[in-house]
């Protein structure tokens, strides 16, 4: 139906008077709509873009461009803040990745469970809850290798142990999950730890000394 000014002219050519801010919005709702914007630029691709002008902005006026020298080192120093200030954002703490390739237990020698334990409850005395939330996982995963619902095997993640642990153990899977993500947020994602994120762990930790593990059915077996 097309809209010229307040004129609306229908099907069989009388013309219809249409309020001017019915008109608007009718337009304006029109062109919101999903076909109009198929092959707009997603929201990543325009920071992109503007990251990329502001960086060709910023090597034009080091060229001399009408700009001064010092001008235009300051912009490129300021493009290249806000680029790294991105690419942190995206990555994340660039040495975190490295730093869960250690596995739960880092490069520390083989301790019992109860050991882990008591070294989280002491350090929890004193209100260390990072090493206290260290050392409470470690205490967990190692209570399920002691218990055979894990194998022993060095450089094991908190991600790694989650899921393979959520196999023998399916009612607690998100449970493992969500440990899993807290201690790596707390151990290399630089996140604050605190009392509840230790006890939700030590919770957990005896929670599973109780768990029973779902035996996979035997091959061959009936259905």
């Amino acid at each position: 139906m097309p809209i010229r000014g307040e004129i609306v002219v229908i099907a069989g050519g009388a013309p219809v008077t249409t309020p001017r801010d019915a008109a608007r919005d009718a337009a304006r709702d029109e062109l919101l709509k999903a076909d109009y914007h198929r092959h707009d630029p997603s929201l990543q691709e325009r920071v992109i873009d503007w990251i990329m002008d502001r960086i060709d902005d910023a090597l034009s006026a080091l060229a001399g461009d009408g700009t001064s020298g010092a001008t235009g080192l300051v912009l490129f120093l300021l493009v290249a803040a806000v680029v790294g200030a991105a690419l942190w954002w995206r990555l994340g703490a660039p040495k975190r990745a490295a730093r869960t390739d250690l596995g739960v237990f880092g490069d520390i020698g083989p301790r019992s469970a109860a050991e882990h334990r008591a070294d989280a409850e002491r350090h929890a005395a004193a209100g260390r809850w990072t090493e206290a939330v260290r050392e409470q996982m470690r205490a967990l995963v190692r209570g399920l290798e002691e218990r055979t619902l894990l194998d022993t095997r060095p450089g094991r993640t908190a991600d790694e142990a989650a899921a393979e642990a959520g196999r023998a153990l399916p009612g607690h899977a998100a449970e493992l999950a969500a440990a899993a993500r807290a201690f790596d947020d707390i151990a290399y994602g630089e996140r604050t730890a605190d009392q509840a994120a230790y006890q939700l762990l030590r919770d957990l930790d005896r929670t599973l000394e109780r768990a029973r593990p779902v035996l996979a059915p035997a091959a061959g077996g009936a259905a």
